[in-house]
């Protein structure tokens, strides 16, 4: 019977996801929304608890490094990572930020940004930063694996993957997909949940299935992409707060450190010790949660 529950439960999870939708802030603001705690209950665990309020698995370990993702302790509060700084970008079309494993539309004509989770090309097969723009949609897509996708996939598996994989549930790219420009790359559903807010895919960025389809049907062909790579985003708020947010950079890049930091980052730290010790802590623990430097 505790099998059927989780099972149960897990699906109307699922069903319950839902784009998180913000204020757009003014143009000397970054901030997204505040900051929220859920308290655990019986049958909970991370990956039915990230696609129910609609954020990434790994975002959701960071933001509660001391809590045991399969079982964590009912009762116990844990931090959803839902509020955010804007990315360093211009607020037009779609913005993907690859170290956040977010995805940001701004709709023309609207006061508002939506902001999804996803996931994104694994090491050694990485989403390539650019500024484009969408140049078809596709619902059923098929999928045609490249040659040297198969070539990989027959070395891993033994198997020769057929050159066509139609429309269905063996297919990776889910029921929805946009293309960037003409390119190999899409924003695209997935066959595999556990592949959101992760780096699991071959350069694809790869959504939840209710995320993709709203995408789908509110994104017009033609819209800009840009795709950046900011594992530290910063804000000097109106208020005279000055407020950081800090991701685990991607691999391939190294860890960030005191000696490594960026200039604009070393800028806007200044002279305050206090906040020098307290970015040092977030950089060997990123936990991707809004934080407030001392001053």
């Amino acid at each position: 019977m505790k099998l059927v529950h989780a099972i149960i439960l897990f699906l109307l999870m699922v069903e319950r996801a839902y784009a998180s939708v913000y204020p757009l802030p003014a143009d000397n603001s970054r901030l997204l929304g505040e900051p929220l705690s859920y308290q655990v209950e019986t049958g909970d665990y991370f990956q039915a608890l990230a696609e129910y309020h609609d954020v990434g698995l790994l975002a959701l370990m960071a933001a509660n490094p001391e809590v045991d993702p399969f079982l964590p302790a009912v009762g116990s509060y844990i931090q959803i990572p839902k509020q955010m700084l804007l990315p360093f970008a211009e607020r037009k079309g779609i913005v993907v930020n690859l170290s956040e494993l977010r995805l940001y539309y701004f709709p023309p004509g609207e006061s508002l940004v939506y902001v999804f989770p996803v996931g994104i090309g694994r090491e050694g097969l990485a989403t390539p930063k650019v500024i484009s723009h969408i140049g078809d949609k596709r619902k059923d897509p098929v999928w045609r694996p490249t040659k040297a996708y198969r070539q990989r996939y027959f070395q891993e598996h033994g198997k020769t993957l057929p050159k066509e994989i139609p429309a269905g549930p063996n297919n990776p790219f889910g029921k929805y997909a946009l293309r960037i420009d003409t390119s190999e790359y899409l924003i695209h559903g997935t066959n595999q949940r556990m592949g959101i807010g992760m780096r699991a895919s071959s350069g694809c960025i790869r959504m939840y299935a209710p995320d993709i389809e709203w995408l789908y049907f509110n994104v017009p062909v033609g819209t800009q992409i840009r795709i950046v790579d900011q594992a530290i985003k910063m804000s000097y708020e109106p208020n005279g707060a000055k407020l950081i947010e800090v991701h685990q950079p991607l691999s391939e890049q190294g860890q960030i450190s005191m000696t490594s930091l960026p200039t604009a980052v070393n800028a806007f730290i200044g002279d305050s010790e206090s906040a020098r010790i307290q970015l040092s802590d977030l950089l060997s623990q990123p936990s991707g949660l809004v934080v407030t430097l001392e001053q």
